[in-house]
């Protein structure tokens, strides 16, 4: 169904373009005096560009007495015909559908975000029953039930976990780049993906209270809740129809002219009014699209100019949103860093653990030599991996793990891991035959624009804020190295949204920008939203009003700027065409017009405007030294 309206869109989109070609060489001709048929070629241009406009004004007359500018085109359109002013009348109505066509090809479609987000939660669950394990809907699990997960799959819904250690990647709910283990006591939220392990679990909340089906309302109702902004020409609409009509009828009064108030119903067309912000957007959204961004919403970058906040989640936005190795620590003389490094990746070679993965990869793009592979191998859920390398025991893992072994760590050792752990690190604990010989490292590493680009987007008047489900300390470093001090961590989706809407009725407008699964509801309540186009997911991307494609996040500052400029442009448009609607009515009034000059000085404006937005294309602020920037 959805590939079906997809190319009705299209093809309606083609047919327009074909109808505008066909009414301009229809118009080409009137002007010429080319007259092949009877009456005068204008009249195609009246068929094919003015009908649709005089339905759609009737339609919203009669349905919703919505007064929009189509309805003084309409006025304009049949007082020109009827006085046979058809080239007038033709001309009028193409540059309107002009209008039109920008408009709609600036205005996005429904969205599949939620669609996605129902596919992410589980179909099946594997229910114990005594001895017997059957697979049923997930639908069907009862709070109480016993289930069981093995490595690999979904976890169906909220619970506790009665038996088994394992690892569960909790990105879908908090956006955190490390696995976090998990074991007896612990509590799981369905959605999120058991890495290794099987472990067996308590039903707690099923159905519709479970952590996935929340965060599908939640992106439903943020969705539902966001305004639309109104075009400029339809919200004075009003206005302009009653202004137009009282000035024909007074001029047709006191002059009486009837040929002086079409004229002044034609110059009074908002030609140029409805072409001032289309123009202006599309050019706009093209250069968005030189510097990495995909607008999706037609009035995104209109919004984006009047906001005061922009929100940041950490991980994938920030940060890189991998685990990488970031430093590695000997305790014992006898070893190098680099041995301690060669030990702990080649026993994590056999390792499906994300962190032993993180480790083996790392090591690899370092040095790019191969690792020696142990000779035994043993993963210990929870815990970690021991290898026997080269006749050496090898641990690697949680301090827990060296404990079970006899390998204790000294209590200095254990302050200088606390250093790293407080900015937000993760340590792995190595031991060589039952001995601490030191740890390894792991954070997610922070993008190198990331500093300047938040130092650029206060430049510009915007208030920068992190909002992270990571852990306080991992969201405090990093807040304090790029220079946010407005930072909120360990959010849970709903808890982005509570602290968004707490911006925003503050008299505030933020844009979000994310990455995981866990921002959709954040981009979605936003004012704007932005995604990471290259490393976010599906439904980030779907929820979100703008994608950056590749993820240079250095472009940020441009691109609000961009959305100010744009503003700067439309007012200068609308100015301008105001001003000349009010020279020509004045022209108009005196008799100076007739309604083929008048719409010839519209199409003239419309030029002038169309122009005027075109420079948006290649705009870029340059700093004093004349250099872009």
């Amino acid at each position: 169904m959805k590939k079906i309206e997809q190319l009705l869109e299209l093809g309606g989109t083609r047919r327009d373009i074909a109808f505008l070609i066909l009414s301009a060489l229809s118009l080409l001709s009137s002007i010429v005096g080319f007259r092949p048929f009877s009456f005068d070629m204008a009249w195609i241009a009246v068929i094919l560009c003015g009908i649709p406009i005089i339905l759609e004004a009737v339609i919203g007359l009669i349905t919703a007495f919505d007064i929009k500018a189509d309805v003084l085109v309409s006025i304009a359109l049949i007082a020109s015909i009827i006085i046979g002013e058809d080239f007038a009348a033709g001309e009028v109505a193409f540059i309107m559908q002009i209008g039109s066509l920008l408009e709609d090809l600036t205005v996005s479609k429904a969205r599949a975000g939620i669609e996605r987000l129902v596919h992410l939660t589980p179909r099946t669950a594997r229910r114990i029953d005594g001895t017997v394990e059957s697979v049923i809907p997930a639908g069907d699990v009862a709070v109480g039930d016993i289930l069981r997960v093995l490595p690999g799959e979904s976890i169906p819904v909220d619970g506790v976990i009665l038996s088994g250690m394992t690892s569960v990647d909790q990105a879908v709910m908090t956006g955190e780049s490390m696995p976090v283990d998990k074991g007896p006591g612990d509590e799981v939220s369905s959605g999120t993906v058991n890495q290794f392990g099987s472990f067996e679990m308590k039903a707690v909340k099923v159905g519709e209270d479970s952590s996935i089906q929340r965060m599908i309302r939640l992106v439903q109702s943020a969705d539902a809740g966001k305004a639309r902004i109104v075009g400029i020409a339809d919200r004075w609409a009003t206005w302009i129809v009653v202004i137009a009509l009282s000035a024909a009828a007074l001029t047709w009064l006191i002059s009486g002219e009837i040929i002086r108030a079409v004229t002044i119903l034609v110059v009074f067309c908002p030609c140029a009014l409805v072409l001032a912000t289309p123009t202006a957007i599309m050019a706009a959204i093209g250069n968005a699209a030189k510097h990495g961004f995909l607008v999706r919403e037609g009035d995104a970058l209109e919004r984006l100019s009047a906001v005061t906040h922009i929100a940041f989640d950490k991980t994938g936005t920030l940060t890189f949103g991998t685990p990488q190795v970031t430093a590695v620590v000997s305790l014992a003389p006898e070893f190098t860093e680099d041995q301690l490094y060669d030990c702990a990746a080649s026993a994590e070679l056999n390792s499906e653990h994300p962190l032993g993965k993180a480790i083996v990869r790392c090591r690899r793009n370092q040095n790019g030599s191969s690792l020696s592979r142990p000779e035994e191998f043993r993963m210990i859920p929870g815990r970690g991996v021991y290898a026997l390398l080269e006749g050496k025991e090898i641990l690697t893992g949680t301090p827990e793990l060296l404990a079970d072994y006899g390998a204790a760590i000294p209590e200095h050792f254990s302050r200088r891991a606390e250093t790293f752990i407080d900015k937000g690190s993760t340590v792995s604990w190595l031991a060589i035959d039952r001995k601490a010989a030191g740890f390894i490292v792991l954070s997610d590493t922070l993008r190198p624009d990331a500093g300047k680009m938040i130092d650029g987007i206060r430049q510009t008047g915007v208030s920068p804020v992190l909002l992270t489900g990571d852990h306080q300390n991992a969201a405090e470093f990093i807040a304090e190295q790029i220079g946010i001090t407005d930072m909120h961590a360990g959010c849970l989706p709903e808890d982005k949204l509570h602290w968004i809407d707490s911006y925003q009725k503050d008299g505030g407008h933020v844009c979000m920008i994310g990455d995981g699964i866990n921002d959709a509801p954040a981009l979605k309540k936003s004012y704007v939203g932005i995604a990471m186009g290259k490393v976010g997911s599906d439904i980030a991307v779907d929820a979100a009003d703008i994608a950056l494609v590749d993820d240079e996040i250095r472009e940020l500052p441009h691109l609000l700027r961009l959305s100010k400029r744009m503003i700067t442009t439309i007012k200068l448009n609308l100015t301008f065409s105001m001003t000349l609607n009010f020279i020509a009515i004045v022209l108009a009034i005196t008799g100076v017009l007739n309604p083929v000059v008048g719409a010839l000085v519209h199409n003239a404006g419309s030029v002038l405007v169309i122009i005027n937005s075109a420079l948006l294309l290649t705009w870029k602020k340059k700093n004093k030294t004349g250099t872009e920037r």
